[in-house]
């Protein structure tokens, strides 16, 4: 690679993001940028927090939060939440089986919480407990599949994502890379970013990751 994605070169950025990541002043720093991030995400959203599990219970039965483990940092296996977008009885517990487009196990809240991504915002717990970041790769399922085969085994740099903690919103997504890894160019992109994520990482690339994430999300607009 020549130039990173923020449009200056990879050799340049690269130089002073991996000298400065391995100090323990980054790592804090990254540290307290989650907390503030987590702290301050959950009191804005918690009339939204409301709203959404107020809807999931009078819509469906069973609980409003779903529970799943997933690989953190060094392929530690942590129990990540969601807004339960599913019916209870219709869950997948091990997350294998990818959603399709009109899935019947999905309910009508359901949908619209993952086309929004806010299914995803219970995740700022795990934050705040220090399993994930506000920024990294997403957290995936122990077996996940890519191109219909274990992603390790689909190209064997998969367990370098592991390097760094999972995070609820990252390179990759910001690029349009989420949901299905079913056919290799998706599954192949979304690595590429992830681990290109970890090689360029700073608090620099953070905060611009978490305002195009706002942007894309919340304003509609495209970020990147």
């Amino acid at each position: 690679m020549t130039d990173d994605v923020f449009g200056f070169h990879d050799t340049d950025l690269g130089r002073s993001v991996n000298n400065a990541d391995n100090s323990h002043s980054s790592q804090f720093s990254k540290r307290g940028l989650d907390i503030f991030g987590a702290v301050a995400g959950l009191i804005v959203l918690l009339p939204l927090f409301a709203f959404l599990a107020a809807a999931i219970k009078l819509t469906s039965k069973g609980p409003v939060f779903f529970k799943q483990k997933r690989h953190g940092l060094n392929g530690k296996i942590f129990t990540a939440y969601k807004f339960r977008s599913m019916y209870t009885n219709r869950c997948d517990q091990s997350g294998v089986r990818q959603t399709t487009k009109n899935d019947p196990r999905i309910t009508p809240v359901g949908r619209f919480l993952r086309r929004s991504n806010f299914d995803e915002l219970p995740q700022l717990m795990n934050v705040l407990k220090g399993e994930m970041s506000l920024v990294g790769p997403r957290p995936h399922v122990p077996g996940m599949l890519a191109n219909g085969v274990p992603y390790e085994v689909f190209d064997p740099r998969y367990q370098s994502r592991h390097k760094v903690k999972p995070g609820i919103t990252g390179l990759a997504q910001v690029k349009g890379f989420r949901g299905e890894t079913k056919d290799a160019y998706a599954a192949s992109m979304r690595l590429k970013y992830d681990l290109e994520y970890i090689e360029t990482r700073s608090l620099f690339v953070d905060v611009k990751i978490l305002i195009n994430t706002v942007i894309q999300e919340f304003l509609g607009g495209k970020g990147y």
